[in-house]
């Protein structure tokens, strides 16, 4: 949630970055409504309270009669009392919900929806197959020629958006695995394997738990989620801690397995592992504080673009539209990879800038000289697995479907170039 301090102290400013995003500012006059209701709720049972305490004192001194009426009073008193406790529990009740309706500030992202983003930088040039005098193929058929994708066995044993990665098609896997998690060790991550499955509690400190509807699948009979990206589980590592500041910038790399029911994407990217029910991911996630976060901002992306760069990949690098950012994002920039069939770029990484937004949802603290305050999370794409492979495949493919291994990838696969399975 954003700083209360905030909302009362600069209310416009809240207002404008609802408009930035596109967004109704109506959050804004209701969490202000229910922030006045708390107060005056509690000010309502404080003084409800003290009269009781000084009421119990008078009876102490009081004999017979006297002491009769104020029992009297006492037990009216006491009914008050509960009841202006209760409307002040609904009032703070009120408040939270008010307060969590409204998204992470987006001050400094470009306004608008999903095509008002603005382009940071292009990187490489695609390749002119045309010049080379072939018509490049889509993944599904490279897929099918390298015996690396198999989409009907997925379909038949799991349903539409499943797939078996086979032969190359797995070791590509590892090998981006592999590659991701040397380069994150090299920069001083902590490597983590983090779960797929998390309580309610950390959906909601992440600010995915209103996705669930369209997004996010549930196991109903266990209370648990399946997580989109292990951002999720991340964000919740340091949940009801305070952490030394000392210890900060704390950097992890984790891996899990993502799922994402992808309910608003009718008709959009059916073929293929462009868009998918499952798939896997290494995530880098990182605890710093509110100060220090907008260069590390900065940091993770150039990371991002590392690893882009050693896959030998055209991509665009773009700073992403308010409209389009999550609720829990300041800001976020996207690398885009050139999809040579396609014939336009498509998001593989994501880096995000939460500032304090889900700490304070999650209780996440640093200890400083004046107590304790909320720390900053970011979060960021190494590699989105079935994406990397995409696009992989499709850029380095040669006219008879055989496939040139990026260098870097070389040491894992053990090859240089992916060769058609006979038949």
């Amino acid at each position: 949630m954003i700083d209360p301090r905030i909302l009362r102290e600069d209310p416009d400013r809240v207002r404008a970055s609802q408009e930035r995003r596109g967004a109704s500012s109506d959050v804004v006059d209701r969490a202000l409504s229910a922030d006045s209701t708390r107060r005056a709720a509690i000010a309502d049972f404080e003084a409800k309270r003290a009269e009781q305490k000084q009421m119990g004192k008078k009876v102490a001194q009081a004999k017979g009669e006297e002491k009769q009426q104020l029992l009297a009073e006492v037990k009216d008193l006491a009914k008050a009392v509960k009841e202006a406790e209760a409307a002040q529990v609904a009032a703070e009740d009120e408040w939270k919900k008010a307060l969590k309706a409204i998204p992470n500030l987006a001050d400094d992202a470009p306004a608008g929806g999903e095509d008002d983003f603005v382009l940071i930088e292009k990187v490489g040039e695609p390749r002119d197959f045309a010049a080379e005098g072939f018509e490049p193929r889509d993944h599904v058929e490279l897929g099918r020629m390298l015996g690396a994708i198999d989409l009907e066995r997925g379909a038949k044993v799991s349903g539409s958006r499943f797939y078996f990665l086979t032969g190359v098609g797995a070791e590509l896997e590892f090998a981006l695995i592999n590659l991701a998690m040397d380069q994150a060790r090299e920069a001083g991550f902590t490597q983590v394997i983090a779960p797929a499955l998390v309580r309610p509690e950390a959906m909601a400190g992440t600010g995915f738990l209103d996705q669930v509807d369209d997004g996010v699948y549930k196991i109903e009979d266990d209370d648990l989620y399946l997580v989109g990206t292990s951002e999720v589980p991340m964000a919740a590592y340091h949940s009801d801690e305070i952490l030394d500041p000392e210890t900060l910038p704390r950097r992890y790399a984790a891996y899990s397995s993502c799922f994402r029911k992808e309910a608003g994407s009718a008709g959009k990217d059916t073929k293929g592992i462009i868009r998918v029910h499952q798939f896997e991911k290494v995530e880098m996630f990182v605890y710093t504080t509110v100060e220090e976060s907008y260069a590390e901002h900065q940091r993770l992306l150039e990371w991002e673009k590392s690893f882009l760069d050693k896959l030998e990949l055209a991509y665009q690098v773009i700073d992403v539209a308010a409209g389009d950012l999550g609720p829990s994002a300041l800001r976020k920039f996207d690398c885009e990879a050139w999809i040579p069939t396609q014939g336009k770029y498509r998001e593989l990484t994501s880096a995000s800038n939460c500032t304090t937004f889900q700490a304070r949802r999650l209780d996440i603290r640093a200890r400083t000289e004046n107590g304790t305050t909320p720390v900053a999370t970011l979060n960021g794409t190494l590699t989105a697995i079935t994406r990397a492979i995409v696009a992989v495949l499709e850029t380095h493919q040669q006219a008879d479907g055989s496939v040139r291994v990026p260098k870097a990838l070389q040491k894992w696969l053990g090859r240089e170039v992916l060769e058609p399975v006979q038949k």
